[in-house]
């Protein structure tokens, strides 16, 4: 019998992958792109993705990550800070990926890299390197959706991502990601490797084109007291990645397709809860053990459903708090007034307990 295909090399499709190879049935892997890029992505690593990168035998800190140990939420002149309860580290994109897929093609996984899928049709892919037919078919194209099988589009809102170098506030934010919500959307900002800042944003489309430009957008950022010294920070990509429409709140049902949905195929969790990477992690990990069982995508898909449900609901309620000016400060006042609220807020919008996710 052929081998399992995953399609999309990012943290799901390649933790499906190893976890596969080391059950014995070492899938094919596709990948769209040919060499390591950055993504739009906040890079936080929240306990139970740093366990679950264990597990599959990597250590991100030896890959260079930050450690991260607290969280601070902005808005206007009023914060809100804690002590995060459980250890969090911080490594871009670029290098986690491409140490996981390095990690993959270890275990076994047929890693094939530069191939995109053109349609999915018959338990066969249709790809620029020709069909390929295969017992499961493992969906792990992040926020890139496979033509004919589109997920609901998200509000007319624009993600964007920039890193910045700047020595003053790199000491500030040692060991802390901040959250500023402003009018229009909300930025986070946290140190990565290499001594440089990572400021993740989503804004309103109306926002955005009323301003005119990533320029004038900057500046409007600069203007909030959290991101003042974003005014003298050095840009350090030639331009922004951006991304539009992100269904936030994305939960897939079980389908009829016997396709298996990992990552941001599954569930999309708005990025301020940084859980994002771990779900993805989780979703593939799951879908390994499963499909090693012999269990199908539909019953895959209801046990992702069940782990996910809670925490994206509760950050999709966040979320709508956050985007009313009245809501956001009374939220931040709130937080700031009852001790360990914000550390709880943090652990109940987790989509697994860190110590749940031992080796395979």
């Amino acid at each position: 019998m052929s081998a399992p295909l995953i399609i999309g090399g990012g943290l799901a499709g390649a933790a499906a992958g190893i976890d596969l190879a080391r059950a014995g049935q070492a899938p094919l892997l596709i990948e769209r792109e040919g060499q390591a890029h950055d993504k739009i992505c906040g890079e936080f690593l929240s306990g139970e993705a740093v366990a679950a990168l264990a597990a599959l035998g990597l250590d991100a800190r030896h890959a260079g990550a930050v450690p991260i140990t607290r969280v601070s939420l902005h808005a206007g002149q009023r914060q809100a800070s804690a002590r995060l309860p459980f250890p969090a580290l911080s490594l871009s994109r670029r290098v986690l990926g491409e140490a996981l897929l390095e990690r993959a093609v270890s275990a076994g996984v047929d890693v094939q890299r530069g191939v995109s899928v053109r349609a999915l049709a018959g338990g066969k892919a249709h790809t620029t390197a020709g069909d390929i037919a295969a017992p499961a078919i493992m969906l792990a194209t992040g926020k890139h959706d496979v033509r004919g099988l589109p997920r609901p589009q998200g509000p007319d809102e624009i993600g964007f991502k920039m890193y910045f170098r700047n020595a003053a506030l790199q000491r500030r934010l040692a060991g802390t990601v901040a959250v500023t919500f402003f009018d229009g959307g909300y930025a986070g900002l946290q140190p990565v490797e290499g001594g440089r800042l990572n400021l993740c944003l989503l804004v309103d489309g109306g926002h955005y084109r009323a301003l005119g430009s990533w320029t004038a957008l900057l500046a409007r950022l600069a203007r909030e007291p959290a991101l003042a010294a974003l005014a003298d920070a050095e840009p350090l990509l030639p331009r922004p990645l951006a991304i539009s429409r992100v269904p936030y709140g994305h939960l897939a049902r079980a389908a009829d397709d016997g396709l298996w949905r990992l990552g941001d195929q599954a569930a999309v969790i708005p990025s301020f809860c940084g859980d994002g990477m771990a779900i993805a992690l989780e979703s593939g990990r799951l879908a390994a053990a499963l499909l090693a069982e012999g269990a199908s995508a539909a019953q895959y898909q209801r046990a992702l459903l069940a782990r996910t449900r809670r925490p994206v609901q509760l950050a999709m309620a966040a979320l709508a708090v956050a985007r009313h000016p009245a809501g956001r400060l009374a939220a931040i006042a709130g937080l700031s007034a009852i001790p360990g609220a914000l550390g709880l807020m943090a652990r109940l919008t987790r989509v697994a307990d860190p110590h749940a996710l031992a080796p395979a």
